[in-house]
């Protein structure tokens, strides 16, 4: 089983550039990661925090990228911190924070499944 040993704030604000919100989130992660992966807790899906961590997710492949999250369901979720791997605190989240919360790794799985539904009806039986 997967465990967290340390999380930490990146503090975002108005006016704060997207180079230096990507240092600080990449500096975080790198002090964060003791091997098992990062997950970032983000509240607005879309936001730059989010977009940060969607980019820097990509470039580790350990890193979940949760959106929608509440003070509430971080305490709530608390408890789960050292006991879950992160896949299994990405979905127990999602689970619990209802519709408002996701994770990029479920924006992607829709979106490749309705890509395939798009390439599925695209199919016309008349030119077959």
């Amino acid at each position: 089983m997967g465990r967290f040993f340390s999380a930490g704030p990146v503090n975002f604000w108005r006016g704060l550039s997207s180079n230096m919100l990507s240092r600080m989130m990449c500096d975080a992660l790198h002090e964060a990661d003791s091997g098992e992966g990062v997950i970032f807790l983000t509240d607005i899906a879309g936001a730059p925090p989010y977009r940060v961590a969607s980019l820097l997710s990509h470039k580790h492949s350990r890193c979940e990228v949760i959106s929608g999250v509440t003070l509430p369901l971080i305490e709530q979720m608390m408890a789960c911190r050292e006991t879950m791997t992160s896949s299994e605190f990405r979905e127990r989240i999602v689970e619990l924070g209802g519709p408002e919360v996701s994770s990029l790794w479920h924006q992607q799985q829709k979106i490749r499944l309705s890509s395939s539904n798009i390439i599925c009806m695209s199919i016309n039986p008349r030119f077959l």
